[in-house]
């Protein structure tokens, strides 16, 4: 699968049907998504009669055969160790939400030629008519035969806590929600040199995350598992405690480990004397309880397209700011993380994706950056083509070393 940006209809005058061109074909995003962004490539030539009886009948068979009776084989004569299936059902869409398997669509194309720019893999997108928990199971168990990898994407909270665990127990190949754990990964990278560059440890920080879907759980647990030394997780209704009766499963789960400090009440009541604001959930922070973040305090407003905080605000009371938006520095963008994480874990056929494997990723992430390290760069640019070596690498070597690599 090559996923090239091609446009293979440059007569943009007329649509599909050769009707009159729709009036916002204007925009340059349309015009950009005419025919969508992919295609595929062959990468052998098929130039005559022998080079079809190789790439078809009768020469695959004799390969077919040698999978069948060692199916190992399938990684070393097929494309499935190089190349990750990219799910949705369509229900949590960028800032979109529900918005169906049809117009996800764009974003799935997006996010595998994200995967070819950025890590060298190959990516499928594959957008299901379906949103129960069983269904997408047995769907992508049916589909996985053909890929080394699976990304769940854009998959509404709860459910995708549950999906992503569930087919992890069924396959022997890494899935990956990047909603949950990108995020969480190069936040971790961003917040470690945050603490570098103002001389602490995580585990001298408090922080406070704004947002108790998929992100926010994952950012939260992850920064728990790295050594941050407290985090408290606020939704619409106020600080997740366990003191509230109206906590599903996961947030129950995520109130028994967090919290220590025994906060309960508003975000904003949280955020009084919290050394780190991470946004996860839109909406705007008062200025007052930015203001009354701890001295030298991280603001990392990840929203799009309007932070939590805007950057001009958070820059009155913060040490460092961060945000989801390119024009803005110190960009919080999954974009570094999922092509290096997949390049690693194919690259040594992982089963799985690890937490060692995870926190390694984030550590490799932030040693980009090096001694370059100041205000306005805890995090390295998406373009800096160190970065999806150094996390494949890291990747790579933390499989080995958990033993879930299988070569």
């Amino acid at each position: 699968m090559a996923a090239e940006i091609v446009n293979p209809r440059s007569d943009s005058s007329t649509d599909q049907d050769g009707g009159a061109e729709p009036l916002h074909s204007f925009d340059p995003a349309f015009a950009l998504h005419r025919g969508g962004k992919m295609a595929v490539q062959a990468t052998v030539p098929i130039r005559d009669k022998d080079d079809l009886s190789l790439a078809y009948t009768p020469g695959v068979a004799r390969v077919c055969t040698a999978i069948a009776e060692q199916p190992e084989l399938v990684h070393d004569y097929t494309w499935k160790s190089s190349v990750v299936a990219v799910v949705t059902d369509g229900t949590a869409v960028l800032g979109l939400g529900d918005i169906g398997p049809e117009a996800s669509l764009p974003v799935m194309e997006g996010k595998a030629i994200l995967f070819k720019q950025f890590g060298g893999v190959d990516a499928v997108p594959i957008a299901l008519a379906c949103t129960g928990v069983d269904e997408i199971i047995e769907t992508v168990v049916r589909l996985a035969p053909s890929f080394g990898g699976i990304n769940l994407e854009d998959i509404s909270a709860p459910r995708c806590f549950e999906i992503e665990r569930r087919l992890q127990e069924r396959l022997d190949i890494p899935v990956f929600h990047d909603d949950q754990h990108g995020t969480a990964i190069v936040t971790l990278a961003a917040l470690r040199n945050a603490a570098r560059l103002t001389g602490r440890e995580l585990g001298d920080l408090r922080a406070v995350i704004s947002g108790a879907g998929a992100a926010g759980v994952a950012i939260a647990k992850f920064l728990l598992e790295a050594g941050l030394g407290d985090v408290a997780v606020a939704d619409r209704k106020g600080v997740v405690s366990c003191d509230r009766d109206d906590l599903t499963p996961v947030k129950r789960e995520l109130a028994e480990i967090t919290n220590k400090a025994g906060i309960s009440g508003s975000l904003e009541a949280a955020l009084e004397g919290a050394d780190v604001f991470i946004g996860v959930s839109g909406g705007t922070v008062p200025e007052p309880a930015v203001a009354s973040m701890a001295e030298g305090a991280f603001v990392f407003a990840m929203a799009n397209p309007n932070p939590e905080v805007h950057p001009d605000v958070a820059h009155k009371y913060a040490a460092v700011v961060a945000t989801g938006r390119s024009d803005f520095p110190n960009q919080i963008n999954n974009v570094l993380a999922f092509p290096g994480i997949f390049a690693g874990a194919l690259q040594v056929r992982a089963s799985r994706i690890t937490e060692g494997m995870k926190i390694a990723a984030a550590e490799a992430l932030a040693g980009v950056v090096g001694d370059d390290l100041a205000a306005d760069y805890v995090i390295p640019s998406p373009f800096d083509e160190r970065v999806a070596p150094a996390v494949t690498a890291a990747v790579a070597a933390a499989a080995r070393a958990e033993g879930v690599a299988r070569r």
